[in-house]
């Protein structure tokens, strides 16, 4: 799927590195710059790829993927938000479904800055009676940095949905978690020694005493994935497993083998958002050669 974003037709050359084109519903933000690549979707501020040069994807995208106005993309960064999970309807919030504004755009040599925002509009007051903005700041370069930054004045709970290309999830592990989880999959909170989880079914955690980074072992892709999370209470882990990938009408049957989440957030407590005190979730990945 990354490799088809990057030969849709171009609607419109924005910059030397910045393209604009179509698959399906959506508008999609390419980036070829000398250090990196990346795919970007005005629905949701949505990364969709980025992959540094000489390297191999680092974010993972389903196969499967639907590309319509206002569904959800399985794979890449979705922005969670104002509420994670199940809390309100849709799941994960609305953000990542409603059309965003590329508001700035800056390259040189070492890479691109692209920033997106989003405001309350009347369908969203109809699902959420907030008024807010929103500014998405996303740095392509050897490294990825995403920023998301909520104005306004209520309580949110918020994730940088990260999911991560990887070779094989019964070889990798991830590190920096913590030992205190909440289970979703078999429920309670729990405590662990362990000082890296691995993958033998699946796995859905919100640990909530994360340190500041994570890394992600990846030892058949001969690399390692670091994700540093700013400003985030939480970091959640998540792989279907075989039998909840086949349950999924946007992944393949043997998706979850190549992919893992390892998501900045904030969402076992909800933050409070005021107009003095914008609220601030951010993450930097980086890749690394064994």
């Amino acid at each position: 799927m990354p490799d088809s974003l990057f030969s849709l037709p171009i609607e419109q050359q924005l910059t030397p590195s910045l393209t604009l084109r179509k698959k399906d519903d959506l508008s999609i933000i390419v980036i070829n710059h000398p250090k990196a690549t990346a795919a970007i979707a005005l629905q949701g501020a949505h990364l969709l790829s980025w992959q540094p040069k000489g390297e191999m994807p680092v974010i993972w995208l389903s196969q499967s993927s639907q590309f319509k106005t206002g569904a959800a993309v399985r794979g890449g960064v979705p922005i969670c938000w104002p509420w994670f999970g199940k809390a309100g309807t849709p799941s994960h919030g609305f953000a990542r479904n409603e059309l965003w504004q590329l508001t700035e755009h800056s390259e040189n040599e070492d890479g691109v800055w692209l920033t997106f925002s989003l405001e309350d509009n009347p369908h969203t007051r109809q699902i959420w009676p907030y008024a807010f903005r929103l500014i998405a700041r996303i740095k392509i370069s050897t490294t990825c940095e995403i920023e998301l930054e909520s104005h306004g004045d209520y309580p949110v709970t918020c994730a940088l949905h990260t999911y991560l290309n990887i070779a094989d999830i019964s070889q990798v592990n991830v590190s920096g978690l913590g030992g205190h989880y909440m289970d979703k999959v078999i429920g309670g909170e729990h405590d662990s020694t362990e000082k890296a989880l691995t993958f033998n079914g699946p796995i859905d955690r919100i640990y909530t005493q994360p340190e500041s980074v994570s890394v992600i072992q990846d030892p058949v892709a001969g690399r390692s994935i670091e994700i540093h999370h700013r400003n985030a209470t939480d970091v959640v882990t998540w792989n279907p497993g075989a039998e909840g990938a086949s349950g999924m009408s946007d992944m393949e049957n043997d998706g979850y083998k190549t992919m893992v989440c390892v998501e900045t957030a904030s969402v076992s407590n909800p933050v409070d958002v005021r107009n003095d005190r914008p609220q601030r979730l951010s993450s930097i990945i980086l890749c690394r050669r064994n």
